[in-house]
């Protein structure tokens, strides 16, 4: 594991944790990105549009501050292209809707609020991951 980083894991991850606390105490919701996104484009009401807008901004800004002081040089792999990428999004963004939210709002909020609901949709979320990936590299050799 060339790439281990505990520390700089373990403070995303506090980070994280307290940002969907303060989310929840403050507004009753759950920090699930793709939802938080959806509601800025679908929701006609300006103060909800306001704080999710915010919200995105912060998550947007705050991973351009840590690479401001914390560059990281990463290669993209050559075999992937614009387009796969922009399906990739595609596809995972209707799972997002399909599944009735994402990884953050199931994987984070869910699972530690003890969520059903949110446990089996994240370990069939792992699940479709793990399969695709194996699928892909049968696939393509890669």
């Amino acid at each position: 594991m060339e790439n281990f980083t505990p520390y700089s894991s373990l403070a995303g991850g506090i980070l994280l944790g307290i940002s969907a606390s303060i989310l929840m105490y403050l507004n009753g919701r759950v920090a699930g990105i793709s939802g938080i996104v959806a509601g800025i484009l679908n929701n006609p009401s300006m103060t909800e549009k306001s704080w999710r807008a915010a919200f995105v901004v912060g998550i947007i800004g705050g991973a351009a501050v840590y690479a401001y002081f914390f560059p990281v040089s990463i290669e993209p792999r050559e075999h992937v292209t614009t387009a796969l990428l922009i399906v990739g999004g595609l596809v995972v963004g209707f799972g997002t809707a399909m599944g009735g939210g994402c990884t953050s709002g199931h994987g984070v909020c869910g699972i530690s609020r003890l969520s059903l609901r949110s446990i089996t949709a994240t370990m069939a979320f792992l699940i479709a991951g793990i399969a695709t990936v194996y699928i892909i590299k049968l696939l393509t050799g890669v």
